[in-house]
């Protein structure tokens, strides 16, 4: 088998420059293109990706979603040499994944990687590959360059399992940040808290992201952002068809999307005032007694959504009447959890998760702050079938 040679770097946003660092620093001969024009002190650059594709035995993508992985291969489609590897690393929807592999035929190879910059830079990503034998075994000098490879039988497949390994790395962001706001509220030093969790389960997502932990602000350079990974949950949510509460509840912190993914970790807590009108609300629906919802919304306040096939738009008064003031018979295996709270000034936007029996709700709160407190000014909802 011929090994590639020349690689053409499609990409070079914080992984792809890491990954083309990588490969050059290790006598790979990379030439890279990136949409935004920028250029890269590690590796020669052209500001045309037919140009950086047109001597390449391997082209390697490193782009943020699917669209963008179609786009620039549309672009490049007719320059591309009939023997060349296109090896995707990027993260996108198993059935993108499935389309592309449909498209390019035996030379594409399906590679998502684990890690981010750091594991980039030191060829220690984890690897998920997916292709024929023959174009594996042309690609994998590259792979192995960057890391330990995992053959996966089909390319749809290593997609997925690529979005439910960031899925548990949100799951792990979202567990960090509960437990430093359990610490602020109980006064603990930040920094002895850090060294206790880098104990825990958490240990080695607190100690690859201390320095976005620790109150100094400024001094890491970000690694994976929180909009990458919301993109991904997100992506994960439309292929399993499941709702996603974290991607949610991850989405709805008011760090930067583009800052670290460990900056989410670090927001405070919500006070307790924009809480309390959507606690009275979750009182109203847990004793069946209307008055918890007069004190939760605005006496203008208007709940719509369909019912019936039908849009419905109630007052106050009309949603109120139809509580009886006592708690459903199946009060017991009923539940109710507020998904997401974003706070704008004296705005705020909230979500909440409603399993009533056989029936689901997802309602939509949007709140307002009138004379020191917070109520609901209007509510939506969706009835899930």
């Amino acid at each position: 088998m011929t090994t590639p040679h020349t690689i053409a770097v499609l990409g070079l946003g914080r992984m792809g420059e890491a990954i083309a660092t990588r490969l050059a620093a290790q006598g790979w001969d990379v030439i890279g293109w990136t949409r935004s024009g920028r250029t890269s002190a590690a590796v020669r650059t052209t500001g045309d990706p037919n140009d950086a594709v047109a001597n390449a035995d391997l082209v390697l993508l490193a782009l943020f979603d699917g669209p963008a992985c179609r786009q620039v291969l549309d672009d490049v489609r007719d320059t591309l040499r009939t023997g060349t590897i296109v090896l995707n690393t990027s993260t996108i929807a198993p059935a993108e994944a499935s389309e592309l592999s449909g498209q390019l035929g035996p030379r594409y190879v399906h590679a998502p990687v684990l890690g981010s910059v750091p594991a980039a830079a030191a060829g220690a990503l984890r690897i998920l590959a997916a292709a024929d034998q023959a174009a594996l075994d042309r690609a994998r000098p590259v792979l192995e360059t960057l890391g330990t490879v995992r053959h996966v039988d089909d390319f749809s497949t290593a997609a997925a399992l690529k979005l439910i390994a960031n899925h548990s790395l949100a799951g792990a962001v979202l567990a960090l940040r509960d437990s430093l706001r359990q610490a602020d509220a109980l006064d603990l030093p930040r920094a002895q808290v850090l060294d206790v969790l880098e104990l825990g389960q958490l240990g080695g997502l607190v100690a690859r992201k201390r320095p976005f932990l620790a109150d100094r602000p400024g001094i890491a350079t970000v690694e994976f952002t929180i909009g990458a990974l919301e993109k991904d949950l997100a992506l994960l949510a439309v292929s399993s068809h499941a709702p996603l509460r974290s991607a949610a509840r991850l989405a709805g912190t008011a760090a930067d999307s583009e800052a670290d993914i460990a900056v989410a970790a670090t927001v405070p807590a919500v006070a307790d005032a924009v809480l309390e009108p959507l606690r009275a609300y979750i009182r109203g629906h847990a004793t069946g007694d209307p008055a918890h919802f007069r004190d939760a919304f605005l006496p203008t306040a208007h709940i719509e959504g369909l019912r019936d096939g039908a849009f419905v738009s109630w007052s106050l008064d009309e949603y109120c009447a139809l509580f009886p003031g006592s708690p459903a018979p199946d009060e017991p295996a009923r539940s109710r959890l507020i998904d997401t709270i974003g706070v704008h000034g004296t705005v705020a936007t909230a979500t909440m998760t409603l399993s009533h029996g056989a029936d689901t709700f997802t309602d939509i709160f949007l709140l307002v702050r009138a004379d020191d407190s917070w109520r609901i000014a209007n509510k939506a909802y969706h009835r899930h079938p």
